[in-house]
């Protein structure tokens, strides 16, 4: 059992004794593992997915609470199998050994990261992404330096209000555009292999929501102004109304076309046009993966 303040939340949950109903945070997750799915995954941005797949790994439970998260059945439904480090080890050696993945992809395994860092105690022959929401603490990044090589973070938002009404975190801003600068810091500028594939660096996604056309432009603009020239950026446009957002008139609809190219317009007036920009017919369930325990063991 641990005292847990991995992510930002800092609720101090005693994890780990489970079997006596207690132990589980925030996150509704216990100390070891839950995983939902582990295989190749080829909807990434093409510098993660390339022509094999990423090795994805995708964690259950969360540190936020999005009412228009597309793996709410993970997410908050916690659905999933455990595991432990020697388990996690067993799954990274199979993607790579006989899927041959490009690379390891951790998506939201933030309170999961001891079990995760001693999966990774001896190196990989592949890199490691950390696919996170940016809500991270420094002091969890700095215990993943060295054992990861290319972060993939959201950008969320950057105003309370928007963190706070659809995330749960109005401390959400802060903590993720700190984290945001200390990822940059710990692998610096972008490199790829032969294919194009990432190797080492920072690849920051942003969701475009309906109705929060400024909150998007606002977060390009931190972007532009904080990190350097060149900065590595997706912007996604393939919204659907998933989980609670149903429920909520103001997200209860994809992005309409004039947002989408304001928000789009305002990237290129930023001079950002290195990484992606998601078409608007993008908005579709086909993004969604199929979390049935495949390549769990």
């Amino acid at each position: 059992m641990f005292t847990c303040n991995l992510c930002p939340r800092q609720c101090g949950a005693k994890r780990g004794d489970e079997a006596a109903g207690q132990g589980k945070g925030f996150c509704r997750m216990g100390e070891q593992p839950v995983i939902a799915r582990a295989a190749l995954h080829f909807d990434e941005e093409p510098c993660i997915s390339g022509s094999r797949g990423s090795g994805a790994v995708f964690f259950s439970g969360c540190t936020l609470r999005c009412v228009y998260c597309q793996n709410d059945m993970i997410s908050r439904g916690c659905f999933g199998k455990q595991t432990d480090a020697a388990g996690l080890r067993r799954i990274f050696n199979r993607l790579i050994q006989e899927d041959e993945a490009h690379n390891i992809n951790l998506v939201t395994g933030t309170h999961f990261v001891n079990a995760i860092l001693e999966a990774l105690r001896e190196p990989l022959p592949v890199p490691v992404v950390w696919n996170s929401s940016g809500f991270e603490t420094l002091d969890t990044l700095a215990r993943l330096e060295g054992h990861v090589q290319v972060y993939l973070p959201d950008l969320k938002y950057v105003d309370p209000e928007g963190a706070s009404r659809f995330s749960r975190a109005s401390i959400y801003p802060v903590c993720a555009e700190k984290a945001l600068l200390e990822m940059r810091r710990q692998v610096g500028e972008n490199q790829f292999d032969e294919e194009g594939v990432m190797t080492r660096g920072l690849l920051i996604r942003h969701l475009i929501l309906p109705g929060r056309v400024q909150q998007s432009k606002d977060v390009l603009s931190w972007i532009h102004d904080h990190l350097p020239e060149g900065t590595w950026v997706s912007l996604m446009a393939q919204y659907i109304p998933c989980g609670l957002a149903t429920q909520m008139p103001e997200l209860n609809r994809t992005v309409n076309q004039e947002e989408y190219d304001e928000v789009v317009d305002h990237l290129f007036a930023l001079g950002m046009e290195d990484g992606y920009v998601q078409e608007l017919t993008s908005a579709s369930a086909s993004y969604i993966p199929h979390f049935d325990l495949t390549g769990v063991e």
